[in-house]
């Protein structure tokens, strides 16, 4: 396999490449472009046209710098080997294969595609999306040796996309739907994928019936065929091992690989649990799922919500806590699938916990929450500001009303045995100044709601060490 006509560098050393605004010359789909999709298609042999790419809408050499155009990747392939459960596994390597470009950058999958073309990679040449097509090409099927023809079809153009983005959005709810019977106690095999590894090289996915990958792209049976299709490849096989903690989804197996895969940086996660020892997050997630301490419940937003959520801030910002591979309690990446498993969250209450969702992922998950918490759920059409949602909670009979009681009662019986065995700082807020140097100045400490039980409380200061003479 030869690049020899590409005129920049292609292979593997430049995944993970950023590309800032103001390096970016083009920017193709994204958060601020309506429609944008990357689909494979399984086709007969005579279906299709191997090595063609075919363009609709503006190229890169017509295209301003500084501009922004929807972008539409669609790539048929066709072998005696090849099945439609291999679609979602080949598209997920879209992904990986623009990324081998230098001077590309690609972010995201199916509807939530984004990328960016630098002024760099255009200055040397690289003017036209059939270079970009013939490099996916070569890359799909010196991969995948099974793939024995490809064909290309780029589409930058508004009105060109509209149906092909219709078609994609019809094969993804059909594959989405194919996993909603089956469930983990179904399996005796889970699996794994490490295909962003080069943007979070300690995140590791774990994929299993009742938890789709972030990405949303890979199911439990889109898995299974990946792995056996490419044993070697980003998709492995993961045996769960003992059921440490069915609640939580905690599992000898899981735990064992993310240690090794991770690089030790991880040895103990949940699946069920955004609270305590959560799944970790690449950069791919569809949706986030955050907690919202002041009601004690949980909030989803997702990458086409436009303006902030309802703790002020916006996607962008939670997403930067929330991937990188960091193990983040309260910020958890999730797919939009998930969303609607009987197992989501479980350990933590599960939907019934969830307060506030943002408009777009709400109504795309509507149908299938439970009768008796869907209109509990207030978006930001109902209650913008933070301040107004525990009313509206109260005013609606949101289940999460029930655990502040819980919590108030429990913190009263702390209260009572905290008095009984000693000193205690009461609820509320406690400032403590901390004088500077000579007793002026200094800083003061605030406690918020907090509570701390001791028999005592020291603050010293400590004197600088003297120099020996």
């Amino acid at each position: 396999m030869s690049f020899s006509d590409i005129p920049v560098d292609v292979g593997p050393v430049y995944e993970g490449e950023r590309i800032r605004a103001n390096q970016m010359y083009v920017e193709l789909g994204g958060p601020k472009i309506e429609k944008h999709f990357e689909l494979v298609k399984v086709r007969d042999a005579k279906q299709i046209k191997d090595g063609e790419v075919i363009l609709k809408g503006p190229d890169l050499k017509d295209m301003e710098e500084g501009s922004r155009y929807p972008i539409g990747i669609l790539v048929e392939v066709a072998g005696k080997q090849l099945e439609e459960d291999l679609e979602a596994v080949f598209e997920r390597r879209i992904h990986e294969f623009c990324n081998f470009i230098n001077g590309v950058m690609h972010l995201n999958q199916r509807y939530t595609n984004w990328m960016r073309i630098s002024k760099t990679a255009v200055a040397k040449g690289f003017n036209s999306f059939k270079m970009l097509g013939q490099v996916l090409i070569r890359l799909f099927k010196a991969e995948l040796p099974i793939i024995e023809q490809a064909q290309v079809t780029i589409i930058t153009d508004e009105k060109e996309i509209e149906k092909p983005y219709e078609m994609a959005m019809e094969t993804y709810s059909k594959r989405d739907e194919r996993a909603l019977g089956l469930h983990d106690e179904d399996v005796d095999m889970f699996y794994g994928c490490v295909l962003c590894q080069s943007f979070a090289p300690t995140h590791v996915c774990c994929i299993t019936p009742d938890r789709t990958s972030l990405c949303g792209s890979i199911n439990w049976f889109d898995a299974r065929a990946a792995a056996k299709v490419d044993p070697k490849g980003p998709i492995f096989e993961i045996p769960p091992g003992e059921c440490l903690n069915k609640l939580a989804g905690e599992y000898t197996g899981i735990n064992e690989t993310m240690k090794k895969r991770s690089l030790g940086e991880l040895s103990r996660v949940y699946l069920y649990s955004g609270m305590e020892y959560p799944h970790t997050s690449c950069g791919c997630f569809e949706a986030i799922d955050f907690y919202i301490p002041e009601v004690n419940g949980h909030g989803i937003i997702d990458r086409s919500h436009e303006g902030v959520a309802i703790n002020g801030l916006p996607f962008s910002a939670m997403a930067n806590q929330t991937g990188g591979g960091k193990q983040m309690p309260g910020f958890n990446g999730i797919s939009i699938q998930y969303i609607i498993s009987p197992k989501y969250q479980q350990y933590d209450g599960g939907i019934s916990t969830v307060v506030w969702m943002g408009k777009s992922v709400k109504e795309r998950v509507y149908d299938f929450l439970p009768e008796d918490i869907r209109d509990k759920i207030a978006t930001q059409e109902e209650v913008a500001e933070l301040s107004e949602l525990k009313q509206w909670l109260i005013e609606h009979d949101h289940p999460i009303v029930k655990t502040w009681k819980e919590e108030v009662e429990e913190e009263e019986e702390e209260e009572a045995y905290a008095e009984e065995a000693g000193a205690m700082i009461p609820i509320g807020t406690q400032a403590l100044t901390i004088p500077g140097a000579g007793g002026m100045g200094g800083f003061k400490i605030i406690l918020k709601n907090c509570k701390i039980h001791a028999e005592a409380i020291i603050i010293k200061k400590l004197e600088p060490k003297k120099k020996k003479k």
